[in-house]
């Protein structure tokens, strides 16, 4: 072995190439009918990495985030969660939705059961996790989305961001290894948006590997390691936030920018 083999930034590298990443797609095309909304995606977001997909309205963001945990099926290609082939379904599937935390537009809360019981319904059934255990976890995991107050409240009682922040915390309870977001502030009024930013910055300061679907320009400039930009069902762009919102290279980013900055 050489001495730059040796060295730690070489064996970093080696391990790298050794470890998975979290999520890897290859090769992924989706089909709603006629309309072709994946196109021959490929990309992949290592352990700990933070990648924010933008991209106009009905570029396929969305459908992105869904179908990394099978919500919508593929028409062709692979999908690997921490180096694992997606399953079709069963037992399988179930694990590996367990492991893969969701957060969405709508905040999907169980209207009839109060917050703590939203967040230890899925470690209790799923997890099989004593019940006093699980009521822990989830008082720490609301203090940390700063909603421990609302703990005994049902969902219509709290504000739309006091409710995402709670799925958020539904969401790790599960001790997922990836967190998938799909638009998780563009159902909340513009006062409660920054909030659920705050939230999602802390989860990324602490090493959480996460897929952002977003319009949230400034968390993608400040929380990103990469950001994938979306047109017409295909990536066009897949950099780091400071080279894609100074120097974007293709010309539907810069029209994409252009509107969105000017306003």
């Amino acid at each position: 072995m050489t001495a730059a083999e040796g060295s730690p930034s070489a064996r970093t590298e080696q391990d790298t190439l050794a470890t998975p990443p979290m999520v890897r797609m290859a090769s992924v095309d989706k089909h709603f009918g006629q309309l072709h909304v994946l196109r021959d995606i490929d990309i992949d977001v290592p352990r700990g990495q933070v990648v924010v997909v933008l991209g106009p309205s009905g570029s396929g963001k969305s459908t992105l985030c869904r179908v990394i945990n099978r919500l919508e099926p593929i028409d062709s290609g692979t999908i690997e969660v921490d180096g694992k082939p997606l399953p079709s379904e069963g037992k399988e599937l179930a694990k590996l939705r367990s492991d893969v935390g969701m957060v969405f537009q709508q905040f999907n809360l169980f209207s009839h059961k109060t917050i703590v019981e939203n967040v230890t319904l899925a470690p209790i059934k799923v997890r099989k996790r004593p019940a006093a255990e699980a009521r822990k976890t989830a008082m720490e995991l609301l203090e940390r989305v700063g909603i421990t107050d609302q703990a005994d409240k049902y969902p219509a009682q709290l504000s739309g961001g006091q409710q995402q922040r709670a799925a958020i915390a539904r969401a790790l309870a599960m001790q997922p290894k990836v967190m998938l977001f799909d638009e998780p502030t563009s159902a909340l009024d513009p006062e409660m948006v920054q909030e659920v930013l705050d939230t999602m910055t802390g989860l990324a300061k602490d090493g959480m590997t996460m897929l952002v679907v977003s319009h949230e320009m400034g968390f993608a400039r400040r929380a990103a390691h990469r950001v994938v930009f979306m047109s017409d069902g295909e990536i066009v762009e897949d950099s780091t936030p400071n080279e894609f919102f100074t120097a974007p290279k293709s010309d539907r980013a810069k029209d994409f920018l252009g509107k969105i900055l000017t306003h």
